[in-house]
């Protein structure tokens, strides 16, 4: 029993060792870097904590690392389970070899995995068992082992009328049975008939008939065809949602030059089946295609679609991730009171003025649109409110009516400038889902739904990352097709965003809302609620000592979190910075040796920059650290949120039928997509900007250049009035006469309808409603795609029966060229 666990703890260690350096290799870093990390992981510690305050344990392995780590670890572990269950289940049915012990132990990917179980996976009784039950195994290897048997003489020896086998068809169709399930469950040819298909073939799109017109959005693919490894990820997304909605039918095409013969030939090479004439040759190569075609193909086709799907899925959250992250980290306006506007017509407009905290202290309704008209009388009332509270700003939802609003607004900035007042659009994607939530109920008792979303507009502006994480992160609605990805991914990543951002930002914990405390570092829920009810009971936190006072708050949650909770006017300066508290003793090393108090000290960049980081490194605290102390101490408090700057929307131009190619106008990006930004330019309908015109470089990833919430200048290119389409450049400097519409540009059959929904409330949809039909490839593909439409149909479902005859066709030309044949 010793003897056992030793191994088993040996093994333990071998397979921690392998991921450690499997993960090192894929990150670039050393294994050393990647096992410390793991075990700050394991130990309960959070990526923001471990990427602020444990740079000297990880070798400076910063937050973007540690959540690929934190992925890769988890992917890896899940690996090793399933290698555990897979060889325990092999080795309990009697069939664990040397050989295929080490294959498993080898298989580096689940998919690779999957191969070498599926013949020993338990399965329903398939054809193939019950010919092995009727004795039809040997049959199956002498017709294979030896091709100048004549396959119906072989078969009538093992006729059994007691076993099932009525004559020698019978028996033939048992071993084919036998050695199709043999093929199909071939690891190695398998994986490699799985890569040739994904590097040679191609996902072709068709329109079902009769879905013409009510598929219309999905146009662009009703004759489409692109190789797997180009199709991006918004193309695969519209093309599977025209598919759920039964107006596109995707079939997987092998190869658009060849036909199937060219894998039909790798299974036949791989199992020593030629064309030499004899006896046997033909009924082997038919089997070969019987195998390709009801099985391998069916099997890979399945494969490829997850792979496609998973690799889509992966990009779209990255997508999502990325903009939610601007989003997040926009400029703040600041503590400065604002009015909110909530625009309606028949409704009206609601209106909330919070204070320089976020707090509500005024609220009404006005009616300035149709059908009442009530213009001067709002504009009055507004004034009214703007002059009692001393409003400095006035945040303009982007929802219906938003943009006659945002006229009001105008026209109140005109009549009464002596209020200097300054409007700003702001996205109001989310807010009725805010308003109607169990925590707006708390946070504003007794308030009407309808003007709790003024107030969450209002206060977005003044703090976007402090009113946004009160919204589930898939109702901002900054991401593409994010109702078709798996839930659970999208909330992980999502999640670890908002924690990343919030953590970098920081909080003050005498202000900060119980969904902004859940989102800092070692706290949770319920531990975000007992530091609001401490904070109700016994006033303000003085200082981050009495932060430890709150219930259920013990030491390994003080140490995650205490760094990002800010006590802004405390006790202690240090308290309002990001120096976290057992860094303290350092601080007064340094206060020591620049003999002044902390006092002078903060904020005093001659004399921190005079220092020398060297000299206060320690055993437990390393130069990283005294680092980061030193430049928080110069700037304590910093926030890494760019400076608040506002948009400003030409005059006259409030809809589309206003825009004229040439015109220069100013907008704010809404989404970035993989294949460029849409930029919001006051006309209700957001604009693209392709990727191709986002700067006179070359441009990789959109995101190098843009990021939501960055104001823009743009060029109008193209305006497509009837299909809601506006297509903008950044290319300022370019001659308006070299800017030709593209054919292959974004936004072409919109795989959910045309712009985002301008309704009050509801989600901005931004690029996910732009990605239905995007870059299509021309003629050439749609070429390509009409060539192939006979096997098309041969492989949707209702295949072909193979023919009895292989010479002459593709799989013989096949064979031909692979030399496994000879000439007749």
């Amino acid at each position: 029993m010793a003897r056992q666990a030793a191994t088993t703890s040996v093994t333990i260690v071998g397979v921690t060792t392998a991921i450690h350096q499997r993960i090192a290799s894929e990150l670039g870093v050393r294994e050393e870097q990647v096992a410390a990390a793991v075990d700050l992981l394991d130990g309960g510690a959070t990526v923001p904590f471990i990427a602020r305050y444990r740079k000297e344990v990880t070798g400076t392995l910063d937050d973007t690392q540690l959540r690929t780590l934190e992925e890769r670890l988890g992917y890896l572990r899940e690996l090793e389970e399933r290698r555990a269950a897979v060889l325990e289940s092999i080795r309990s049915q009697g069939k664990l070899d040397d050989a295929l012990e080490q294959s498993i132990l080898a298989a580096d990917s689940k998919a690779r995995l999957e191969d070498i179980y599926l013949p020993y996976k338990p399965k329903r009784r398939t054809r193939a068992q019950i010919a092995r039950e009727a004795g039809l195994e040997p049959l199956a290897d002498q017709l294979i082992g030896d091709p100048t048997l004549d396959p119906k003489a072989t078969a009538a020896g093992f006729v059994d009328a007691d076993k099932g086998v009525a004559d020698a068809a019978a028996a033939l169709d048992g071993a084919r049975a036998i050695l199709i399930e043999r093929f199909a469950e071939d690891a190695d040819l398998i994986g490699d008939l799985r890569e040739q298909m994904w590097t040679r073939g191609r996902l072709v799109a068709r329109v079902r008939d009769g879905k013409q017109t009510d598929g219309a959005k999905f146009a662009d693919y009703f004759d489409f065809a692109e190789p797997y490894p180009k199709l991006p990820s918004h193309r695969i997304l519209a093309m599977f949602r025209g598919e759920k909605e039964d107006v596109l039918d995707l079939t997987m095409e092998p190869h658009p030059e060849e036909d199937e013969g060219y894998f039909e030939a790798r299974i036949a090479g791989r199992n020593n089946i030629t064309d030499h004439g004899r006896a046997g040759d033909r009924w082997l190569l038919d089997t070969v295609r019987w195998a390709w075609r009801t099985r391998v193909l069916i099997h890979l086709g399945a494969d490829l679609r997850v792979r496609l799907w998973q690799a889509a899925e992966d990009e779209a959250v990255r997508v999502f991730a990325a903009n939610l992250r601007d989003l997040l980290l926009a400029a703040p306006a600041g503590t400065r009171t604002t009015m909110g506007l909530d625009p309606g017509f028949r409704t009206g407009v609601k209106v909330a003025v919070v204070d320089s905290t976020g707090k509500v202290v005024a609220t009404d309704t006005i009616y300035p649109h149709v059908p009442q008209n009530k213009w001067d009388e709002s504009i009055h009332r507004l004034a009214a409110l703007a002059s009692k509270h001393h409003v400095d700003l006035i945040a303009i939802g982007n929802g219906t009516a938003s943009r006659e609003t945002d006229k009001l607004a105008a026209d109140l900035i005109k009549r009464h400038p002596e209020a200097k007042l300054t409007k700003v659009m702001v996205s109001e994607a989310g807010a009725s889902v805010y308003s109607a939530s169990a925590y707006a109920s708390q946070e504003l008792p007794g308030m009407d739904v309808s003007l709790r979303g003024a107030v969450s507009i209002a206060r977005r502006l003044q703090d976007p990352l402090a009113e946004l994480v009160k919204i589930d992160p898939r109702s901002i609605g900054v991401g593409q097709y994010q109702h078709d990805l798996a839930e659970s991914k999208l909330s992980k990543s999502l999640d670890a965003v908002v924690e990343d951002c919030v953590n970098a930002v920081g909080v003050d914990v005498n202000t900060a809302s119980a969904p902004l405390l859940t989102r800092v570092s070692g706290i949770g829920a319920g531990l975000a609620e007992n530091i609001v009810l401490h904070r109700d009971a016994n006033g303000p936190f003085r200082t981050r000592d009495e932060i430890k006072k709150v219930a259920r708050l013990g030491p390994k949650a003080f140490e995650q979190c205490a760094g990002f909770l800010k006590i802004p006017n405390g006790d202690n300066p240090l308290d309002a910075s990001g120096v976290h508290p057992e860094s303290y003793p350092v601080v007064r090393t340094i206060l020591s040796s620049a003999k002044a108090d902390i006092k002078t000290v903060i904020g005093n960049s001659p004399l921190l920059r005079a220092l020398r980081p060297e000299q206060f490194v320690t055993d437990s605290v390393g130069l990283p650290t005294v680092t980061d102390i030193l430049r928080e101490l110069e700037k304590p408090g910093r926030d890494p949120r760019p400076e608040f700057t506002t948009a400003t929307f030409a005059e006259g131009v409030e809809k589309i039928a206003d825009l004229k190619p040439g015109m220069v106008l100013e907008g704010v990006v809404t989404n970035v997509a993989a294949f460029g930004a849409f930029v919001d330019i006051g006309v209700h309908q957001d604009g693209l900007v392709h990727v191709s015109a986002l700067s006179n470089t070359f441009v990789k990833d959109p995101r190098d250049v843009v990021k939501s919430g960055d104001v823009v200048k743009v060029r109008v290119v193209e305006v497509d009035e009837a299909r809601k389409r506006i297509s903008l450049t950044m290319r300022l400097t370019d001659e308006p006469a070299q800017r030709k519409p593209r054919d292959d540009a974004p936004g072409k059959g919109q795989g959910q309808g045309q712009g985002r929904p301008r309704q009050g409330g509801q989600q901005r949809q931004g690029g996910q409603q732009r990605q239905g039909g995007q870059q299509r490839q021309g003629g050439q593909q749609r070429q390509g795609g009409q060539q192939r439409q006979g096997d098309q149909q041969r492989q949707g479902g209702q295949r072909q029966q193979p023919q009895t005859s292989f010479n002459g066709g593709a799989m013989a030309d096949a064979l031909r060229r692979a030399g496994l044949t000879k000439d007749k």
